[in-house]
């Protein structure tokens, strides 16, 4: 239970960051955040019962710079929300793909890579989806940066979340 992901917001109500369910309690027992949204459950100690905190909004305002999000694999699989570029299938399982070829120009950037499951990785080969038949869901962009990076799969796995998040985060 203490392992558990908790959303922590600004002051402003700004999404910062995630940190697990004990650093959220001491960070509310110390007085420095705020218990926003409960409802996992009960964390006991001797004399008392405390609810789980899923998010928690600091007491004081913490000024972080924005910083650009580097080219990796998990940053395009964030942004494609772990789904295939080419067949829609979503998954864990995927591979990158350069949608222009590398050894055809194709540059490693933002713009040209894409998440596609290995069927699809290996059914496109060394081709433009178009010299493969093949069709992209999304033409690939830069992620937005709205500061916080987070994993696709808590979004589903945390409803309660979405009303703290911006839009912008759908990429």
């Amino acid at each position: 239970m203490i392992d558990l992901p908790v959303l922590v917001l600004n002051q402003t109500y700004e999404p910062l960051n995630l940190c697990r369910v004990r650093r959220a309690m001491i960070l509310i027992f110390n007085g420095k955040a705020e218990a926003l949204e409960n409802g996992r459950g009960e964390l006991h100690s001797i004399t008392q019962a405390f609810q789980i905190p899923s998010v928690v909004r600091l007491t004081f305002f913490v000024h972080r710079p924005r910083l650009q999000k580097k080219l990796t694999r998990f940053e395009i699989f964030q942004r494609d929300h772990y789904t295939c570029q080419y067949c829609g299938h979503q998954t864990k399982e995927l591979t990158l793909d350069h949608v222009i070829p590398r050894k055809q120009g194709g540059k490693h950037s933002w713009d040209n890579i894409v998440s596609a499951c290995t069927h699809c990785n290996h059914r496109k080969g060394g081709r433009t989806p178009n010299e493969a038949g093949m069709k992209l869901l999304h033409k690939p962009s830069p992620p937005h940066n709205n500061g916080i990076s987070i994993p696709y799969p808590h979004l589903n796995d945390h409803a309660e979340w979405q009303k703290y998040l911006p839009h912008s985060h759908d990429n």
